[in-house]
């Protein structure tokens, strides 16, 4: 078998594993994941079977896009609800016009310092299984395309974002460093991968339905497979379609 799955993983399992659970109803040993996902997060998971391996880090560089939901009135050390939360001391709630004006800020930037708790390797060791403050004494600022930020909801502490961003791009560092700016906290509480380039969430498929289905009906050829990668788009921010379809 060679070609595509665009699997939709679900929350509370590894990308490995997932892959490790679709190679056994497959039967595909050669194969591996384009861009992991954390455990927390759920969404696009594409999967690369065969000879379609070759095409992983043409995949990683296809933009990606995100839905994600976070507090500002708490924080963790890894910046999401895997950690302990921690109450944030706040002298002031900001308004919606002060976190647009931070977002647009965070838009602009060029480089992101990952976070402490990460799978980055700092002389082969994971930064996750490292001491936070080792971690943050080795890691460094990385450059990053973020192409769009949308705030689609805040009701404080909650803030409801879709990110359309490069490879490396960690929204957890996003929802962080949005907290610095207001001076308030920032933890993720959910987050889903709609769109890895050209492959959505919309087509993506569970593990139960590739149980009961054919490999004809949800592996994308690899021929397929090259077209859709050779040109890379920046997917249109919900803002621009909505203007697209009033013009």
């Amino acid at each position: 078998m060679d070609g595509i799955i665009n699997l939709n993983k679900p929350v509370s399992i590894t990308s490995a594993k997932a892959l490790y659970r679709v190679r056994s109803i497959t039967g595909q040993k050669k194969s591996g994941h384009a861009g992991t996902l954390d455990p927390a997060a759920s969404g696009v998971l594409v999967l690369c079977m065969g000879k379609a391996t070759k095409l992983v880090e043409s995949i990683m560089e296809q933009p990606k896009v995100y839905r994600a939901t976070a507090r500002l009135d708490v924080t963790s050390e890894s910046f999401d609800s895997d950690r302990t939360l921690r109450e944030c001391a706040i002298e002031s709630i900001p308004n919606r016009e002060q976190v647009e004006l931070a977002i647009a800020e965070i838009e602009r930037s060029v480089e992101q310092m990952p976070p402490n708790v990460s799978a980055l390797k700092i002389g082969g060791v994971p930064a996750y299984k490292m001491n936070s403050s080792d971690a943050a004494a080795a890691l460094a600022a990385r450059p990053v395309k973020i192409h769009w930020i949308r705030l689609h909801a805040y009701d404080w502490p909650t803030i409801d974002l879709e990110v359309c961003c490069g490879r490396g791009t960690y929204v957890r560092a996003i929802i962080r460093d949005l907290g610095t700016l207001l001076s308030v906290g920032g933890c993720l509480t959910s987050l889903v991968r709609t769109c890895v380039g050209p492959f959505v969430l919309e087509a993506a498929w569970t593990f139960e339905r590739l149980a009961s289905a054919q490999q004809s009906e949800y592996v994308i050829p690899l021929d397929k497979a090259r077209e859709s990668l050779d040109v890379i788009s920046i997917p249109p921010s919900p803002e621009t379609m909505n203007q697209t379809a009033l013009s």
